[in-house]
């Protein structure tokens, strides 16, 4: 069963639009309507077998009627042709400004998350993260402070000014994630966690949706698919390295997803070199290269003391290396047309 695109031409009005909607509808088949900047799209969506697009366009206000292949329909570009921004508590994703999230990989005491806090603001981040649920390899690792750390997240980041960013790792804490946090993360572990996604679709809140481990371009957005799927358009996209034959560094950052998933999809994406390479001297290098091809943002582990970490210390920037970092990428964010 393959569904359609239907690209209106620039100035068509309103009144043929929903004419044309009005029909595809008759036929039992549901339309999204994608109002862009030049142009018009109608996705249609269910059995279009009995459809011609050749008689599509015979009407002169249709640029163009085509059948979709790929399949993921709501975030393929020919069902949305211009770039969408998630805007998160204020801080646009997507749009020309860099989103630049930056704390540790685990919320630890209220007054480490309350200094960095004002560290990574200070420093030019837009949100500020931090783990309270922790999905561990090991069961006999640290598992996070649960619901006290996603209140000490609140508190420190929303107290400098900054949206949050935090992990959820089941659906029973939705409600709870949605009063507390402005964008909600899926991580890689949970990327294929289907029923989590649909219920993430049932709802509003943004939701920063990991690349699985070994997953492929197709099926990560196919993962995003589900949630917007269920209605919830505002997901952004997050590579933070693959699983590969390399034991060197933690993952393989896949840089050519970047661009890739820019030329499929619509949807925002940003690069995180923590995880992807576990080393915390990988940090900067990565990050800048994630600019240069074209990443709308950067997801950053920052930690005042590193070697004393509950997670991921090897990984962590302290608060001075991240300040270095984030006025060193703006002149690459300048020489890809963005702001940093």
């Amino acid at each position: 069963m393959e569904d359609m695109i239907i690209a209106m031409r620039p100035g068509t009005p309103d009144s043929e639009i929903c004419r044309i909607r009005h029909i595809l509808e008759e036929k039992g088949l549901r339309v999204d309507t994608s109002m862009g900047q030049h142009m018009t799209v109608l996705g249609v969506l269910g059995d279009t077998s009995g459809l011609n697009p050749k008689d599509f366009e015979g009407n002169p206000w249709v640029e163009k009627a085509a059948r979709v292949q790929e399949p993921y329909k709501r975030a393929s570009r020919l069902f949305h042709p211009d770039d969408t921004v998630v805007d998160v508590g204020g801080v646009k994703v997507g749009g020309k400004k860099l989103a630049v999230i930056a704390g540790p990989c685990s919320v630890e005491t209220r007054d480490q998350m309350k200094e960095l806090a004002e560290d990574v603001k200070d420093a030019g981040a837009s949100m500020m993260r931090g783990g309270a649920f922790k999905p561990r390899t090991s069961p006999y690792s640290f598992q996070g402070l649960h619901e006290e750390g996603l209140h000490m997240l609140e508190e420190a980041g929303h107290g400098a000014g900054l949206p949050v960013v935090t992990e959820i790792m089941s659906a029973d804490k939705i409600e709870e994630f949605e009063k507390s946090a402005d964008l909600i993360q899926v991580g890689a572990r949970n990327m294929q966690n289907f029923e989590l996604l649909k219920e993430l679709g049932k709802i509003r809140k943004p939701i920063l949706l990991k690349r699985g481990l070994s997953a492929t371009i197709e099926e990560w957005l196919l993962a995003a698919e589900y949630i917007m799927a269920g209605g919830n358009p505002n997901v952004i996209l997050c590579e933070r390295g693959i699983r590969t034959f390399e034991t060197y560094t933690r993952n393989t950052l896949d840089l050519s997803a970047v661009p890739a998933v820019k030329k499929l999809s619509h949807l925002p994406v940003i690069v995180d070199p923590s995880h992807a390479a576990g080393l915390w001297w990988m940090v900067a290098p990565l990050a800048k290269a994630a600019v240069a091809v074209g990443a709308d943002g950067l997801i950053i582990e920052v930690h005042q003391d590193p070697d004393h970490a509950l997670c991921n210390g090897a990984q962590s920037l302290k608060p001075k290396k991240f300040a270095r970092l984030m006025e060193e990428l703006k002149p690459i964010a300048a020489a890809a047309g963005r702001e940093c």
